[in-house]
């Protein structure tokens, strides 16, 4: 799979996630900015562009931007919360100005915990309404899920329901907890331990693979992928050399990560396992995730690289 660019719009949001890994701060492009972006994207050839935020939907001209980033043959996704898009009004819009793919933060089963994760008694109802649309216009919906003490208990639970549900859903991503972002780095209790969501991390991979679905982990260190050490969103990235751009709302503006970025901390416990030179390492080690949960894989890195260049998916 070619690279995709990914650009913030909006900055701005109808929720208030407690783990957010891109806060609100109010701003907002201008239609002249997301255009000369947009363009600035098809230059360098990119596969596509994923319109994110905040909220990209809070962006009043995104309709338009699907359309234009068509027209310069970037093919365009959406990062969405499923709030705005619960409007079938506006969701028909977006359709009908080209876009077909999405993808829905959804964080748990229960509408209770979800509402306490997103500040919003109405957001899993509304996420609901968001896919079941999605699926009557034939729209293809990826899962995004943010692992947390709150769900990593739970995780093949919400995998079964939303593909019980919504049979068409095919690719689930889920993102271990960055505890610097927002809320959650006022309320480290969020971070989960690696061994909270192991085995239900394993059940819901097993599950969705039994039934020919896809899908990608960040965050998490091979050790705890088991089976699956070939579906690490870093991993992918450091064995196929891949980069991406990326422009952010805020300070950062446009940032160029190449395959370096995609690496973190490495213990001495991390030179024993076979996988090390695949595996991006632990995030925020000895800081929120602790080096003693780490435990060497035996399983040959050169296994791991013939899966992911044979991989059709991409």
């Amino acid at each position: 799979m070619a690279e995709m660019a990914y650009l913030q719009v909006s900055r701005m949001c109808n929720q208030k996630c407690v783990f957010c890994s891109n806060p609100a701060n109010g701003s907002i492009l201008s239609w002249k900015e997301a255009k000369a972006l947009v363009g600035g994207f098809a230059g360098k050839k990119f596969a596509g562009i994923i319109l994110t935020g905040g909220e990209p939907t809070l962006f009043k001209e995104l309709p338009k931007l699907v359309a234009y980033a068509l027209e310069k043959g970037l093919p365009p996704r959406l990062i969405t919360n499923g709030q705005k898009t619960a409007d079938l009004k506006y969701l028909k819009a977006l359709h009908a100005a080209g876009l077909r793919h999405m993808h829905v933060s959804v964080h748990s089963r229960s509408a209770k915990k979800q509402a306490d994760l997103s500040r919003n008694p109405r957001s899993l109802p509304n996420i609901a309404k968001t896919l079941y649309y999605a699926g009557m216009l034939g729209m293809n919906v990826d899962i995004n899920t943010t692992i947390n003490r709150v769900n990593a208990g739970e995780l093949s639970t919400l995998a079964r329901w939303l593909t019980g549900r919504w049979p068409f859903l095919r690719h689930f991503v889920w993102n271990n907890l960055d505890p610097l972002m927002n809320g959650a780095a006022l309320g480290p209790d969020l971070a989960p331990r690696l061994r909270d969501f192991e085995v239900e991390l394993h059940r819901a991979m097993t599950d969705l693979a039994s039934t020919g679905r896809t899908f990608r982990v960040a965050r998490v260190p091979l050790c705890y992928m088991s089976d699956f050490p070939e579906c690490s969103t870093e991993t992918r990235r450091i064995v196929k050399g891949e980069a991406r751009s990326i422009y952010f709302l805020d300070q950062k503006g446009l940032q160029e990560q190449d395959r370096h970025h995609w690496t973190y901390g490495k213990s001495p416990r991390c030179a024993q396992c076979s996988l090390d030179p695949v595996c991006a390492g632990l995030y925020q080690m000895d800081a929120y995730y602790s080096s003693q949960e780490l435990c060497p894989s035996q399983l040959p890195a050169q296994e791991v690289r013939r899966r992911i260049l044979e991989d059709a998916e991409g």
